[in-house]
């Protein structure tokens, strides 16, 4: 019988039990003992949740308590110097101290990087590796798991682990930069401990993850791969290599021939690799077809899918497996939950628990015969069909609209160069920050309450006015140069915003984890996109009323909607953005007319939206470029663009970068201790810059001096006339105790500088 698995099921719980346990831990509230309780009640849920569903093989370490590639990096006995000695602490501690910036006598030292887990919107906590470096098993989590689910009763474990040439590629040299493979030895070493251990356990299967297989990689890069795993062959378990997020291409022959007894495939990016793979991979291994999408949240049209796998089916037998594409941490839990959502869109999705009620369908209509097979997918067949023909995906206004576009309206008026001195005059090094504040709770309780009905929309906007006007006060306070609102109003950047457009639909439990316990909730992107009214108008207005400081217009860009939202699979990603951008056209202009100055559009999300493959790479970014420049070309050359970028590597994308036009980027930089910023020293950045030297996911409080040697690293990249200061990101996820001091020293840092500045102007004089 064909073999149901998956990689991995959302660990948040599907009311983000895992996200209030930790922060109550973090905030001292609970003991560890009581934050493991809560994980552990989450993960015998979701093992029978997941059994129940007829899976044959369950997931272990697929749990974490902050990202599965750090609780990795704490396993192999792989930790930055700066945080100490470890070994003394609970795994869940160490985790703690790496990504949220202590070390193990519990001292503020700088936190590990994080970037984002290849083209998601999920965080991973960047491994740093020395020149000599050795590994060795140095964390029970993994086998713990594994004991913890074999006395629930379930024998079938699959342990999931990231694959030892993926975890070395995501990885960065500590200090002085070195070839990484030259760890490889006793990288590989070090697996094959682990996978004596787990068959000690009674482990059978084991799967190794490899996305780095989706990538353009070095030819010494593709040498490892043969050489690691020929040495983990001789492992007594049976390795299942799972690769996602891509096709193989020309590794496909490389994944193939590797000594694993199984390989997994993303056949939802890559479906016409599953013939492919079957005529390459020998009579013994299994081809897992990854067919469910794990990255998208829209009910899959089985039918279509039983035609790929029926010739498959009958090559290969029981040697074909069914999985999602990937690990369902990318999807919210179940959609049962979902009471308030409207009847016919509800009947258009599938969360976690729906997709693995997916499989068990396919399974059972492979093994039956027509007429049986034909009542079995009835259901699914007519939902499918309702969505491709349902009106309320297409809007006539909007499709003639984008029928209207011309390339004047992705051009500004003049040059940075041009416009820059009709901009407002700013002093060096002008202060910012990105746009929200803290979401106290208080700001939390009245959208509650208004969503509820239990507040009015008079009081609603007289309490937020309240939180604005505060805002407001505080910046003036500190000195800040540039102000902003602090976006009491949004519950999220995306959501905020879609919740006001034309062709957005929400959840109410539609939560995934973003990092640690950062979760989102993304919009369904189901159909047309326009913009009914003004969305920030009113609020940006009254701010720029309390104060005659320029007062920022903050709005989320297209790009960044788009590859925040689940997204619509029915037209080419580039229409619905170019969607997005027209109707954020419409908002900037409406700020500008209102006299708002400075209109920062954020692109979050611009570099996340790259494809896995370079040869890809420009049509994404001609089509994402164009619609950011489609949302900000509008306006006049005095009116200042502002936009920012998450953690991300810029060097290859610095062309595009450039060529989005914006007169200010600000970017996330000081847990790299400003190393991106490299890239904006290879490219002569026509614009300004505003680097973060504030480390918002991070609970310390950041010393004046520290900030100041940032700014001053930055100062060696980046020209003093364009340089701007400011924190790293949002800092809604922070409080004002840890804000203020924070901000406090910034701006002391910034003006520190800028005496500097003076004074060797007056001495040159």
């Amino acid at each position: 019988m064909t073999l149901l698995h998956n990689s991995g099921f959302p660990r948040i719980g599907h009311k983000r039990e895992l996200k209030f346990a930790l922060e109550r831990y973090w905030r001292g509230e609970d003991d560890l003992k009581k934050l493991e309780a809560v994980a552990a009640r989450l993960r015998a849920r979701h093992w029978q949740l997941q059994q129940d569903a007829g899976l044959d093989l369950l997931p272990a370490n697929d749990f974490s308590l902050y990202d599965q590639i750090l609780d990795n990096s704490l396993l192999l006995g792989a930790t930055p110097s700066r945080f100490g000695d470890l070994s003394t602490l609970s795994h869940a501690d160490a985790a703690f101290c790496v990504a949220r910036g202590r070390d193990a006598q519990g001292n503020p030292v700088a936190a590990a990087e994080m970037t984002k887990w290849f083209d998601t919107n999920y965080h991973f906590i960047v491994p740093e590796l020395q020149r000599g470096q050795t590994f060795s098993v140095s964390s029970n989590k993994l086998f713990d798991e594994v004991k913890e689910a074999r006395r629930l009763g379930h024998l079938n474990i699959k342990p999931v682990l990231p694959g030892p040439l993926t975890w070395l590629w995501l990885s960065k040299a500590e200090g002085e930069a070195f070839n990484r493979l030259e760890l490889l030895d006793d990288l590989v070493a070090t697996y094959g401990d682990i996978l004596q251990r787990l068959a000690n356990l009674g482990v059978e299967w084991v799967q190794l993850d490899e996305p780095a297989l989706a990538l353009d990689l070095p030819t010494d890069w593709k040498q490892a791969y043969e050489s690691a795993y020929s040495r983990l062959n001789a492992a007594p378990v049976k390795l299942l290599l799972a690769t996602y997020f891509g096709p193989l291409q020309d590794n496909l022959h490389l994944a193939a021939r590797l000594p694993v007894d199984g390989l997994h495939l993303d056949a939802v990016r890559a479906p016409g690799e599953l013939a492919l793979l079957a005529d390459h991979l020998p009579a013994y291994k299994v081809l897992s077809a990854g067919i469910i999408d794990g990255r998208n949240i829209w009910r899959a049209d089985l039918s279509q899918i039983l035609d790929l796998l029926e010739p498959l089916q009958k090559r290969m037998g029981d040697r074909l497996w069914l999985a999602p594409s990937c690990s369902l941490l990318h999807v919210p839990v179940d959609l049962s939950s979902e009471t308030e959502l409207d009847t016919e869109l509800k009947g258009w999705l599938a969360f976690a628990v729906q997709k693995l009620d997916e499989l068990n369908l396919l399974r059972e209509s492979l093994q039956a015969d027509p007429g049986r097979r034909q009542q079995l997918l009835s259901d699914n067949h007519s939902a499918a069909q309702a969505r491709r023909l349902s009106t309320r995906i297409h809007d006539p206004a909007v499709q003639e609209r984008l029928g209207s576009l011309n390339a004047g309206m992705a051009q500004r008026r003049s040059h940075y160069r041009e416009r820059r001195v009709q901009q407002i005059e700013l002093p060096l090094f002008p202060t910012t920050t990105i746009g929200s504040f803290p979401q106290t709770a208080e700001i939390r309780q009245a959208r509650r309450d208004y969503r509820l009905g239990r507040l009015d929309n008079a009081a609603y906007q007289q309490q937020m006015h309240s939180e604005i006007h505060k805002a407001v006060e505080i910046q003036e306070a500190l000195g800040l140069d540039v102000l902003v609102h602090g976006e009491a109003e949004r519950n999220d950047m995306v959501e905020y915003f879609g919740e006001q457009l034309q062709g957005f639909a929400f959840t109410r439990f539609g939560w995934v984890q973003s990092y640690g316990s950062r979760c989102v909730k993304p919009p369904v992107l189901f159909g047309d996109v326009s913009r009914p009214d003004p969305m920030t108008l009113s609020w940006t207005s009254y701010a720029q009323s309390l104060t005659d400081k320029p007062m920022k217009g903050m709005l989320t860009g297209p790009v960044t909607l788009l590859n925040w939202s689940f997204v619509r699979d029915d037209q080419p990603r580039a229409l619905t953005c170019r969607q997005l951008a027209l109707a954020l056209r419409d908002e900037v202009l409406d700020l500008e007319q209102a006299g708002i100055s400075i209109i920062q559009i954020d692109e979050a999300a611009l570099r996340e939206g790259l494809p896995l493959r370079q040869a890809d790479w420009q049509e994404y970014l001609h089509w994402a470029v164009e619609s950011f420049r489609i949302a900000a070309s509008g306006v006049q050359d005095s009116t200042q663009i502002h936009t920012h970028m998450c953690y991300s590597e810029f060097n290859d994308v610095m062309p595009a970068i450039a060529a989005m036009d914006a007169d200010v980027i600000t970017i996330e930089t000081s847990r790299s201790r400003m190393e991106l910023l490299d890239a904006f020293r290879d490219f002569d950045y026509p614009a300004e810059i505003g680097p973060g030297v504030y480390d918002i996911h991070s609970a310390n409080i950041p010393r004046q001096e520290d900030m100041l040697a940032l700014l001053q690293k930055a100062l060696e990249r980046i020209p003093a006339e364009r340089l701007w200061v400011n924190p790293d990101c949002g800092l809604k996820t922070r409080d004002w105790k840890e804000v203020k001091p924070a901000l406090e020293n910034m701006v002391a840092a910034a003006h520190r500088l800028r005496r500097q500045y003076q004074e060797k102007d007056r001495v040159s004089a």
